[in-house]
């Protein structure tokens, strides 16, 4: 990562933060006061236009984030009462992701930036899921675990400090999030695959399919990729419901286990759940059930704050600022992107 896209600044706190997020395929864009409060929090949805074609096609997602940045722009301060000259500094994506598509929001912020002169705040799109139950949960603090899991990652972080992050594992293959899509459109249930097979799974037996457990006991990677093939080995055995609810289930028990072990070896009493799958609702009542039994305190966002928005930029941004981490004319998109890259 080269040194010129950060820089070190005197830690401070914005009372008015705004935000970009164009990682993938929404476009959203957020105001946050004083770190607590989300003034607005607006998300243009692509899903119409990639699902005839089965997921997201990078040159769609980037053009029509080009066409849409703008007017959510001027439609969210006019929603906060604010102007432009309210804003104390910008956050946004700058990887990982659809370069493209990360391109459009880190050139219209680093415009804004320039034009207002006001920091720039460089913000991982993990880091920002990571964050994001903070928004509603504010009394959650360092030190605690985090499962991470979306259509591209799936990991386990421990949040050592607000700026000392350790990746303990993540996926060798597909994410849990990718797996969930594939599996659906293994068995044409359409875009976006993750509702349509949890919706399908609630009228199937989870127990119907003894299906494979991957990486179960070492460590803290994940694997779905086999766990796909397996459902596409016995497709023509079972009905769909079984396949979804059998599918879904081995993938909980995966994800939940790990997170409760990573949670007694590193003994911390707080959990997080973060990503576009914590919208979950199977997996989000398994590993709160869970860490209930253990005594475990558990934390999730809203489903509004699961799938990719501002809001969780806004936060991660924020939480940049009073590390006094900026960035410079020189930040640019990343399709990959380490934690804490500012680090590196």
């Amino acid at each position: 990562m080269p040194d010129s896209e950060f820089q070190r600044h005197q830690p401070f706190e914005p009372g008015l933060l705004f935000a970009l997020e164009t990682s993938c395929d929404e476009t959203s864009v957020a105001l946050l006061q004083n770190g607590r409060e989300v003034l607005c929090n607006r998300v243009a949805s692509q899903e119409e236009l990639h699902a005839r074609y089965g997921g997201v096609v990078p040159e769609i997602a980037c053009r029509r984030h080009f066409e849409v940045i703008h007017p959510l722009l001027e439609e969210a301060l006019e929603v906060a009462g604010k102007s432009f000259t309210d804003l104390d500094a910008i956050a946004v994506t700058h990887g990982p992701g659809l370069i493209g598509a990360v391109l459009v929001g880190v050139t219209v912020a680093k415009t804004l930036a320039l034009s207002l002169d006001i920091p720039l705040l460089p913000v991982n799109h993990l880091e920002g899921h990571l964050f994001s139950p903070i928004l509603e949960h504010p009394e959650l603090k360092p030190p605690w675990i985090s499962l991470l899991v979306s259509g591209g990652h799936t990991c386990l972080v421990l949040v050592e400090d607000w700026g000392s992050l350790k990746l303990l594992g993540k996926t060798r293959d597909d994410a849990a999030g990718e797996a969930f899509d594939k599996v659906a459109k293994m068995l044409q249930l359409g875009y976006p695959g993750g509702p349509r097979v949890q919706k399908l799974a609630a009228e199937g037996n989870p127990q119907a399919i003894d299906l494979p457990r991957p990486m179960r006991g070492q460590g803290y990677a994940f694997s779905f990729s086999g766990l796909k093939t397996a459902v596409h080995r016995v497709r023509e055995q079972y009905s769909p419901a079984d396949l979804c609810a059998s599918f879904q289930q081995a993938v909980i028990d995966v994800l939940v286990e790990k997170t409760l072990q990573a949670a007694e070896e590193f003994g911390v009493q707080q959990v997080s759940l973060a990503g576009g799958v914590a919208a979950n609702q199977p997996l989000r009542q398994a590993l709160e059930q869970s860490c209930r039994q253990r005594g475990l305190s558990f934390y999730v966002p809203s489903f509004e704050y699961c799938t990719d928005n501002g809001a969780m930029i806004a936060m991660a941004g924020y939480q940049m600022a009073r590390l006094g981490i900026t960035a410079t004319t020189g930040l640019d998109a990343h399709a990959s992107l380490p934690l804490q890259a500012w680090r590196t």
